[in-house]
């Protein structure tokens, strides 16, 4: 899959697929102090064996690149991805490995799999895996509803996975939550802990990444297109997304609200633990490569002011506060592209509601990493 070779820093490589015959990982904060990146060998015979379902797509692609980062150990490593993706050779940790077609036998001795090749591969091959004893860890919509199947955010329930051990000889699916939901609640759930949130309110701005590597490749070829006075190529969205915007191109379903929508609702409900708490979203696609952004109004059971708020978002785990009023400085999701913290900003009291019992802040994370890849090495970790 051919995907966008964007000069700026939020872009998205293949490093690992030839033609490329060294590593070269996009930038990220893996990157420290403007000092040389060291590629760092994570090949032990003590660690798990991996296997990566969708290996060739965006997602798949930083699967490796933040086992790298994190430096996760495995003993061995399987790269399963469609036929027509099968043969193709991927250099990865200065390791040549041939991609395999994904088939029923593909789990055979596997430990975890990672998986990202859409809900319909997930929803055939997740339950042959667990039954050969693999712990999947799926990025699809597939089971994040299912009663049984943890929807897991390691920084704000990695209980919900308690009961699931490694080498138990037993097998399991755990999901990984929507992009939006995850980049939503590291920010909110902190505060939700201390004031107990009633009511959440969230406009998203999401990137091009969350449709596929297909659709920041037509991004970059419609801003071209139409810089250049073209008319643009609309396949992947039939309407123009170069400079433009529009409601999230999910399906709309009979309430008025689209999936993508109706997922932070449901998701935020079992992640929390909480079948109560009201949450309404709005969501719209913007033109940005790779990284989401939200606006998210809480509305609190007891009193919190904005002080502290962000002394508590401050000394949240994966969490950036980005909050310079004086200079007009706040998160954006450029900032944001390639990194793993979720940065937040704008916070404020709502003077909405009288008191302190509600506040505003404005969410950005990378759609690819923490929105997905980064969450899931996360979750695999627990299981060390």
């Amino acid at each position: 899959m051919k995907l966008p070779t964007l000069s700026i820093n939020h872009h998205l490589t293949t490093p690992f697929l030839h033609n490329a015959t060294t590593f070269s990982p996009s930038r990220s904060s893996r990157v420290s102090n403007g000092g040389p990146f060291t590629v760092r060998m994570s090949l032990k015979e003590d660690g798990p064996s991996i296997a990566i379902v969708g290996v060739t797509g965006a997602v798949g692609q930083e699967f490796l690149s933040v086992l790298t980062d994190r430096d996760f150990p495995y003993r061995s490593l399987k790269l399963l991805a469609s036929k027509r993706s099968a043969g193709k050779t991927l250099t990865y940790e200065n390791r040549d490995y041939t991609v395999e077609e994904l088939t029923e036998n593909s789990f055979d001795d596997v430990d975890i799999a990672l998986f990202s090749a859409g809900g319909s591969i997930s929803k055939k091959f997740g339950p042959i895996a667990v039954d050969k004893g693999t712990i999947v860890v799926d990025n699809s919509s597939a089971f994040r509803m299912d009663e049984g199947i943890p929807l897991v955010i390691p920084e704000v329930n990695p209980e919900a996975m308690a009961g699931i051990k490694l080498n138990s000889g037993k097998g399991a699916l755990i999901a990984n939550p929507n992009c939006s939901t995850i980049i939503c609640l590291m920010a909110a759930t902190p505060l939700h802990r201390r004031a107990k949130v009633t009511r959440m309110v969230v406009s998203t701005y999401q990137a091009a990444s969350g449709a596929g590597a297909a659709a920041m490749e037509e991004l970059e070829l419609q801003t071209r297109e139409v810089l250049e006075g073209k008319e643009p190529t609309c396949q992947i969205f039939k309407q123009q997304y170069a400079f433009n915007l529009f409601s999230h191109n999910a399906p709309v379903l009979a309430n008025g609200y689209n999936e993508e929508e109706m997922k932070l609702v449901k998701e935020t409900r079992k992640i929390w633990n909480d079948k109560n708490v009201k949450v309404t979203a709005t969501c719209i696609r913007v033109p940005v490569m790779r990284a989401h952004a939200e606006s998210v109004n809480l509305q609190f059971e007891t009193p919190l002011d904005e002080a502290a708020a962000r002394e508590i978002l401050s000394k949240a785990p994966g969490v950036v506060v980005i909050d310079d009023r004086a200079a007009n400085k706040f998160p954006t999701p450029l900032e944001v592209s390639n990194k793993d913290d979720v940065a937040v900003g704008r916070i404020r009291q709502d003077v909405s509601q009288d008191g302190n019992y509600g506040l505003d802040i404005f969410v950005c994370g990378d759609q690819i990493r923490k929105g997905a890849a980064l969450n899931a090495v996360q979750i695999a970790e627990l299981l060390l």
